[in-house]
Parts: structure tokens; C-alpha cells; sequence
């Protein structure tokens, strides 16, 4: 007997954005801001926003995007940015946006289910799509990209950036290093779960894309230092974001164990701009 395949749920990555996770980057959100900035700009550059154009932001978070995406597009635009935190939402959806700019729309989705042709503010398909770290946590990589796929008007452009491997990202890489020393066993981790280092392998990222009916796929390289906050700014967020930020959550009375390892391993890349650490990202465009 035959059986018609189902997505998995994103349920989990749902829950795990509404608790702890969102309200810990709704509360960083300035400082995770200028630390990725860099990185979602190269992005924005490939993508290449035009005037009047209309950009659906895939995993808008607080937004900092969306208002850049909008000072793009212009008045003449529109911007709509979706996710599936509240709380990070209910930051954006305070953020002023950029003078001669329209507001971005901001809607509580999921990308690999809602149906992101009726988002686009009763128009009939978006010019483009784009994303900064907001495409790794689908559950069916394959099916969300298709889902934005119908969402492109033919020949509609898609851009973004997702981490490279957690070895060749030393932002996170060496806090984790000195701090695991300290901390229990940790369970290994399937490298293709939904999470930050999902799209680590470009193959998976190409075929995923290819699967949901992608052309011209490029995906290049890109290293940069982020960063820019003093070192006790940075200790206090690797404390709370990214993988070793995950693990204390679940044992938060570690946290005092480790800080002085962890500044330790940040302190060296104290700069006059900032604690400024080694970044290695794709940047990822295609073509509906």
C-alpha cells in the first residue's frame, strides 16, 4: 500500500524559538546585530535589491534586515519578514524603519509550511527572497525551499548566508573548546539536524535546492571577523547564544564554571574596534 510522504514538523525549533532562545536574542538583539551585520550585508549584495521590488526576509528575527531590505526597495517597495519567534518579532515590529522607507510587514510563519504567496501583501508572488542564519532550521530542507520557491515570481532571485563548518568558525569553535574541558559528556550531534551548522556541507545545500526546483545555484565562500563588543560583552553572549550558549541553558549552574576559561579564550582577539573572531560562512544565491 501506498503512503504519501510527510514533511516533519518544525514543531520543535517552534518551541525552542518562543522560550528561552528568542527571548535571550530579543534581549541581545543590538549587539547580535552589529556581530552579524557584515555577514547578512555580502548576502544583500548578491541578492541585489532593487527600487520597487517586493523581498520576503525568511527568518527575520528582530528585523535589523527587513529595515535594511526596505531602505532598498524604497517607498515604491515592500518588505515582508517572517518568522516563527514572537518574541523576537515583537521587537521588530517596534523598530522604526529607515527615513524614506516603508515599514516591513512582520508575520508570525513558518516558512517551510505557510503559504508565503498570500504574505505578500495580496500581490502575486516576491521579486526576491533573502535570509541572514534563517534557513538552517528546517525540519525538510527540500520542501522549505520549495515552499519559498512557489512563494518567486518566475525568475525570482534567492540569497543567503549560512555557517560553514563549527571548525572553521573560531567565534565559536575555541569558547567551546576551552569551556568543554569543564562541562559533562555532551551526546554527539547528527550534523544534518536543524540547527546552526545544518548547511555546513554545500553538496547538502546544493541538492536541497536543486530538489526544489532551483537553477543557477552558487555557493561561495566568505570569512570575515565579527564581533565588535569589548571582551566581557562577548564572554557575557557566548555565554547565552550559539552551541555552548545552547548547552548552558539546559545547565545554566555551569555558566560560573567556565566564564574564566571562556574570557581567556576570547581575550586574544581584543582589538581597538572590539573583540573582532575569525567568521566563515556561504553566502548561497539561486534562481526560481
Amino acid at each position: 500500500m501506498s503512503q504519501t510522504a510527510v514533511a516533519p514538523s518544525n514543531d520543535a525549533q517552534i518551541d525552542y524559538w518562543n522560550t528561552s532562545a528568542g527571548e535571550t536574542w530579543a534581549r541581545h538583539q543590538q549587539q547580535l546585530d552589529r556581530q552579524l551585520e557584515v555577514l547578512g550585508l555580502e548576502a544583500m549584495r548578491v541578492l541585489a535589491p532593487a527600487r520597487g521590488e517586493r523581498i520576503l526576509d525568511i527568518g527575520c528575527g528582530c528585523g535589523e534586515t527587513a529595515l535594511q531590505l526596505a531602505a532598498r526597495v524604497g517607498p515604491s517597495g515592500a518588505v515582508v519578514g517572517v518568522d516563527i519567534s514572537e518574541p523576537m518579532l515583537e521587537v521588530a515590529r517596534r523598530r522604526a524603519p529607515v527615513d524614506g522607507a516603508a515599514r516591513p510587514e512582520f508575520r508570525n510563519l513558518d516558512a517551510q509550511t505557510a503559504d508565503l504567496r498570500a504574505a505578500d501583501l495580496g500581490h502575486a508572488a516576491f521579486d526576491g527572497a533573502f535570509s541572514r542564519f534563517g534557513v538552517m532550521f528546517f525540519a525538510d530542507p527540500a520542501a522549505a525551499f520549495a515552499n519559498l520557491r512557489a512563494a518567486l515570481k518566475p525568475g525570482g532571485r534567492l540569497a543567503f548566508v549560512c555557517w560553514r563548518a563549527f571548525q572553521d568558525n573560531p567565534w565559536m569553535r575555541e569558547p567551546m573548546a576551552a569551556a568543554a574541558p569543564l562541562l559533562p559528556p555532551m551526546p554527539p550531534v547528527d550534523p544534518t539536524a536543524p540547527g546552526p551548522f545544518a548547511f555546513a556541507d554545500a553538496g547538502r545545500v546544493r541538492g536541497a535546492l536543486t530538489d526544489a526546483g532551483f537553477s543557477d545555484i552558487a555557493i561561495d565562500p566568505f570569512d570575515a571577523r565579527i564581533g565588535g563588543s569589548s571582551v566581557e560583552e562577548t564572554v557575557n553572549l557566548t555565554l547565552r547564544v550559539g552551541p555552548l550558549g545552547r548547552i548552558l541553558r539546559e545547565i545554566p549552574h555551569m555558566a560560573d564554571a567556565v566564564v574564566g576559561t571562556v574570557r581567556a579564550a576570547i581575550q586574544p582577539y581584543e582589538t581597538p574596534q572590539g573583540v573582532l573572531m575569525p567568521a566563515a560562512v556561504w553566502i548561497v544565491s539561486a534562481t526560481a
